[in-house]
């Protein structure tokens, strides 16, 4: 591969400002209830674990197993889960606290997620909608963030306490989550990890499966889950949907043609080698061959402009079209050349 000049990135505030073709959804009725199982787990008497846990079973139905088998992975005996679930409760119990205040009022994110399924709805009517939100408390060692089991979006609140929360700050935690991960741990990015979720079930769906090894590949199917994301959150910052910051964000746009004569100029276009490729498609603090303004995985930046650019081209291709696209196929057709 070619040796290049390191590109700087100049940091400067700017905005691309498209006109995007939005439907209207304000008819479509989504049925959304939010269930808060940290507060029912929570309150649970330590003393008497066995009669706290039958309400909680009873109260909360199959999230219940799903939390202590799947999230916390505790062995499936009775002892065992009322021994580990009363340290959790106790180890916790200070994240728990912590989280009451934040998030005592849940309205405004179900609020969010709804409208994010109404446009799932108008573009997949076919695909069977959560019903549920469920909130919980899980561990920090795991990323629990967003799953879903038994038709619902379960968000586990430890990961969205602010990136300012002080046990973030802690060594252990910052060794798992460095700054560049934790500044995410924000709640307004909630309802864009549950769309995420949701996007990737639809690409698990209607995606043929395919072993994408070159990085163009790899790019333009991020792009393409970035393409539908943004279908579903179209008045969402498109800083909250990338990951990036709004100078990260904008230095992309400012550097496009920049950056895409990098990839092109170093033939990394058609690399497999996870080594050489695993920078561009991977999280970081940046992009080290790019300069300081740059994000990390870039790639997704690239390949979310050969999407557009190709969608532009296809007006009439629908999303569920776009998915199961071939990635070099899109690569073709786009012809993407940013001046």
């Amino acid at each position: 591969m070619k040796k290049i000049v390191s590109l700087l990135f100049l940091v400067v505030l700017w905005s691309c400002s498209s006109k995007k073709k939005i439907p209207d959804v304000s008819q479509i009725t989504v049925d959304l209830n939010t269930m808060r199982f940290e507060k029912d787990f929570f309150s649970i008497d330590t003393t008497k674990m066995d009669v706290g846990l039958q309400k909680l079973y009873s109260k909360q139905g199959n999230f219940t197993s799903d939390f202590f088998y799947n999230i916390l992975g505790i062995p499936q005996h009775p002892d065992t889960v009322m021994h580990d679930a009363k340290l959790f409760i106790v180890s916790y119990k200070n994240i728990y606290d912590a989280s009451i205040e934040p998030f005592k009022d849940f309205q405004p994110i179900e609020s969010q997620v709804k409208e994010g399924l109404k446009f799932v709805h108008y573009y997949f009517p076919k695909y069977p909608l959560p019903n549920k939100l469920v909130t919980f408390i899980g561990p920090l060692n795991s990323y629990a963030g967003i799953i879903t089991p038994d038709n619902a979006i379960a968000i586990g609140l430890q990961l969205y306490m602010g990136k300012n929360f002080s046990v973030y700050q802690s060594d252990e935690i910052q060794n798992l989550y460095p700054s560049y991960v934790s500044r995410r741990f924000e709640p307004e990015y909630i309802h864009v990890n549950c769309m995420k979720n949701i996007v990737d079930d639809l690409f698990a769906s209607f995606q043929p499966k395919r072993n994408s090894t070159q990085l163009i590949e790899k790019m333009i199917d991020e792009g393409k889950k970035l393409y539908v994301l943004d279908a579903f959150l179209p008045n969402t910052p498109d800083t909250l949907k990338t990951g990036y910051t709004k100078e990260q964000l904008s230095n992309c746009f400012i550097s496009e043609k920049t950056v895409w004569s990098y990839f092109m100029e170093s033939d990394l276009l058609f690399q497999t080698d996870p080594t050489l490729i695993s920078p561009y498609v991977n999280d970081g603090p940046k992009t080290s061959e790019l300069g300081e303004g740059s994000p990390g995985n870039i790639g997704l930046f690239v390949g979310w402009q050969i999407v557009k650019k190709y969608m532009e081209k296809n007006d009439k291709i629908t999303l569920q079209q776009l998915i199961a696209t071939p990635a070099k196929q899109i690569f073709e057709e786009a012809k993407y050349k940013p001046h």
